[in-house]
């Protein structure tokens, strides 16, 4: 055995065949272990799976010289359906941050058959568009300006005897830029102001809105877009004249020679139940103690209970003045008015029922006043049997005169007819 050993090529044959079996060995294991990988379902598929999904209204963006130039025909948004990975597409939908365009930057006036694009959209992601084609319209952007009408609305709504007034519109034009056939088609330009509950000047500002003759609202540029209409709301109305109330006395020594006022009548405005009510104003008040010459006063007129309005708001009162001079006519009977039927009466002082009188009036004024132009008169209305002192009232053609009265109440006794 020793000898075998000692023996260089049985030890060659040893080692060689030791190397054989150790790269034998290697070989198989590495085999075993390529093969258990390539076999593993996980590691073999590379790809995510793929989902299609359709996102609808995504706004049509246009590229043209929109300064000179109008585009008719592309529609405001269309579908794309998007196919590509769950995750990538789930993104894209909720996002929606790509872009559906038209590129027009280099057609001619006229009409033309476009391609609609996409962008900024993910690479993994492939899109179809609907419509994926449009024909569009080119045509030259012109302007023109345009009066603006108001329009009412409600106007039945508003209080019964109340009606709008002219308008007023500010600016009452505006300007208009479409394309010509959009141009030729205006036929109305207008503001809308409601009127409903309406009782005073509406002041308020309205949007533009562009008509054809078919009354379809026209996709136009307007400038100003908004105008401010004012409408004066006229209430029902009345005219009324008015009582100069005197006030104060003149000076000693002059008299009234005359007093015009300017206008005549007032016009009183309100609810019509309320002017129903009125058939003059009173309270128009003039201070005769003021005057010492020939005066043109400035009144305020009054505004009754319930009047919203009057017009004018103040009247022009034109006084002139004279020396005063005195006429007095004697024993003027007095009248009696009012006495309940189945009654009589008898003056007890002065027994006679006549009374003398002084006037006092401006020269021209007195000369013209005869006796019969005076009369003096007592109230016996609502007055029962037996004594009463009654003062008497003076009623004269003239308004610009004073008067004094020997006695300014007379007794009388009242009783029963036999």
């Amino acid at each position: 055995m020793d000898k075998l050993m000692n023996n260089h090529w049985v030890m060659r044959v040893i080692a060689l065949f030791l190397a054989l079996m150790l790269y034998a060995s290697v070989n198989i294991e590495t085999t075993g272990t390529q093969t258990n990988k390539s076999s593993t379902p996980f590691e073999t598929s590379t790809s995510s799976s793929l989902e299609t999904a359709v996102v609808t209204d995504i706004p049509v963006v246009t590229y043209f010289d929109e300064e000179g130039l109008v585009v008719t025909g592309v529609p405001e948004t269309v579908n794309v359906t998007l196919e590509g990975p769950t995750g990538t597409l789930v993104k894209a939908r909720q996002q929606k941050d790509f872009e559906v365009y038209a590129e027009l930057t280099n057609l001619s006036i006229g009409s033309h058959k476009v391609n609609l694009k996409i962008k900024n959209l993910s690479s993994d992601l492939k899109a179809t568009i609907s419509p994926s084609a449009i024909t569009v319209t080119i045509e030259e952007k012109i302007s023109k300006n345009f009066p603006v009408e108001v329009e009412y609305i409600n106007e039945d709504k508003l209080e019964e005897g109340y009606t709008p007034d002219q308008p007023i519109v500010s600016p009452n034009s505006v300007h208009v830029t479409a394309s010509k056939e959009i141009i030729d088609r205006i036929s109305k330009v207008q503001a809308t102001i409601n009127l409903e509950g309406a009782k005073e000047t509406i002041n308020k500002e309205s949007r533009i809105t562009i008509y054809d003759s078919d009354g379809n609202i026209l996709p136009v540029e307007v400038d100003p877009s908004v105008v401010d209409v004012t409408v004066p709301i006229k209430s029902p109305s009345k005219v009324l004249p008015f009582k100069v109330v005197r006030e104060g006395e003149l000076k000693k020594g002059f008299s009234i020679l005359s007093m015009e006022t300017e206008p005549k009548e007032i016009t009183a405005y309100g609810p019509m139940d309320v002017l129903e009510n009125y058939d003059f104003i009173d309270g128009v008040k003039v201070d005769l103690s003021k005057i010492e010459k020939d005066t043109v006063l400035e009144v305020d007129v009054p505004i009754p209970e319930g009047i919203e309005k009057v017009s004018p708001e103040t009247i022009k009162i034109d006084i002139d003045v004279d020396e005063q001079q005195e006429k007095s006519f004697s024993d003027k009977k007095i009248e009696e008015v009012g006495m309940a039927e189945g009654k009589v009466f008898d003056f007890l002082d002065p027994n006679v029922g006549e009374l003398d009188i002084k006037i006092y009036g401006a020269p021209s004024v007195i000369n013209q006043i005869n006796s019969e132009d005076i009369e003096l008169y007592i109230n016996l209305s609502n007055l029962s049997d037996g004594e009463h002192e009654v003062p008497v009232q003076v009623n004269s053609s003239q308004n610009n005169i004073t008067w004094s009265l020997e006695q300014e109440k007379v007794k009388v006794r009242i009783s029963s007819a036999s």
